[in-house]
């Protein structure tokens, strides 16, 4: 998902543990994706604040070795349980990505997202302008598969 989202792969180890310890950890809530005790991604939530304590919004990321298996639908899926619990004022989570990334779209989909539209000409990605598909996740929805 990182050749299609804002986050860019670090190039280095020590860009990785910068990262790590200046955005991971002081993050409110984010979780590594982990397979045999080794992180192989990343899910992160930004919840709203102010008039927008109702709404936070979901992002993910997984090394490209592992896509296609199924990890992060069940990542996000694992987060759905979770996020509601920890933020019980928020009512909606949702989620952007690029309106080309069929895989991520799969993704929220099957983790029981609805699809609200498309943001057109949304956001730049090294360099280009891009739409970006807007889904949504609400408190009283339920998680399927769970």
């Amino acid at each position: 998902m990182i050749k299609d989202s804002k986050m860019k792969a670090p190039s280095s180890q020590e860009d990785a543990l910068r990262y790590l310890q200046e955005v991971a950890i002081p993050h409110p809530w984010c979780r590594s994706i982990c397979l045999d005790d080794r992180s192989i991604g990343l899910i992160i939530m930004y919840p709203g604040s102010n008039e927008f304590i109702c709404k936070g919004e979901v992002g993910y990321t997984l090394a490209s070795e592992y896509w296609g298996q199924g990890i992060a639908t069940r990542a996000v899926k694992l987060a759905l349980a979770s996020v509601f619990v920890a933020f019980p004022l928020m009512e909606r989570l949702q989620a952007l990505c690029n309106s080309d990334n069929i895989a991520s779209q799969r993704v929220l989909e099957k983790a029981g997202f609805t699809k609200e539209g498309v943001l057109r000409k949304y956001i730049v990605i090294q360099g280009k302008t891009m739409d970006s598909a807007i889904y949504s996740f609400l408190s009283t929805d339920s998680i399927p598969g769970f």
